[in-house]
């Protein structure tokens, strides 16, 4: 009867097995809706319901966009934007993280600096653009600074919000049990901090990339956003479609890598089942 019993009991699927092919699925979901998507651009440019010089064509991209690779500057202006993103955010993300930790250390401190920080947060920082490009130059460093300030005030206040959500009786037994305020900021609070970070690093990597953009489009040598400003002003449709498929593709790319480190971040803090 025990063993009848036991046979019967319904299978239940290991988790990581069910999780592994839930992506499998949603991977080859995006890619039918993708490629549907684009046979109906190509289809529809083709049979005139779409306007091919406003809309292009997909095929159309990719010929323009081979012929900006081989001919023209696409790879080094892609080298340009991607560079310019990632170390702002880079250097944005881990700034605005240490800004936000270091109001743990003292209330009157975090209290004296906290509305400049929301008042800074609310200031549209594009709109500072064109004075970050007079002031710093039009090449690489105003478009990484602009990616810096775009993203520092987020991860602060993450950080600062992970720093309010710490155990404070986790932090007063530290401290009856002896432990110095170093060791309950490295053993406490930075652990619980973390997963609060990692919860804007794909925020930050779009708003980094539109900080670039942004003053590229202002004014640069190079650059994806400097592409597509010259060809639309000289009314090249398609090389300004070839810029939003590689600005698009971008993103994508620098989504699965924030998508990385959040999985190298938070590995081992999430209990196995």
């Amino acid at each position: 009867m025990p063993e009848k019993l036991k046979n019967s009991e319904p299978f239940i699927e290991d988790p990581t097995i069910q999780t592994s092919k839930l992506r499998k699925r949603a991977f080859i979901g995006q890619m039918l809706v993708g490629g549907i998507l684009i046979f109906l651009w190509e289809f529809l440019t083709r049979i005139g319901w779409l306007d091919s010089y406003y809309w292009s064509s997909p095929s159309t991209i990719i010929r323009t966009g081979w012929t900006a690779i081989t001919q023209g500057t696409l790879l080094q202006d892609l080298a340009y934007t991607s560079g310019s993103t990632i170390l702002g955010f880079i250097l944005g993300t881990a700034a605005g993280y240490l800004l936000g930790l270091s109001f743990w250390w003292s209330k009157l401190y975090s209290r004296i600096f906290e509305p400049y920080m929301i008042a800074f947060n609310a200031i549209p920082k594009l709109a500072l653009a064109p004075v970050l490009v007079i002031m710093f130059g039009i090449g690489f460093d105003s478009k990484v600074i602009l990616a810096f300030l775009m993203t520092i005030i987020v991860a602060a206040i993450a950080a600062y919000s992970g720093v309010q959500n710490v155990d404070q009786d986790l932090e007063k037994m530290l401290v009856s049990l002896g432990a110095k305020r170093r060791h309950v900021f490295m053993k406490v609070v930075v652990p619980t901090t973390i997963p609060w970070i990692v919860s804007i690093l794909k925020i930050n990597i779009s708003l980094a990339l539109a900080g670039t953009i942004v003053g590229e489009f202002i004014s640069s040598r190079q650059g994806i956003g400097r592409m597509i400003l010259y060809a639309g002003q000289v009314l090249n449709i398609d090389l300004v479609w070839v810029g939003v498929v590689v600005l698009s593709l971008l993103s994508i790319v620098m989504y699965l890598g924030t998508l990385w480190l959040e999985r190298a971040l938070m590995k081992g803090r999430t209990p196995k089942s």
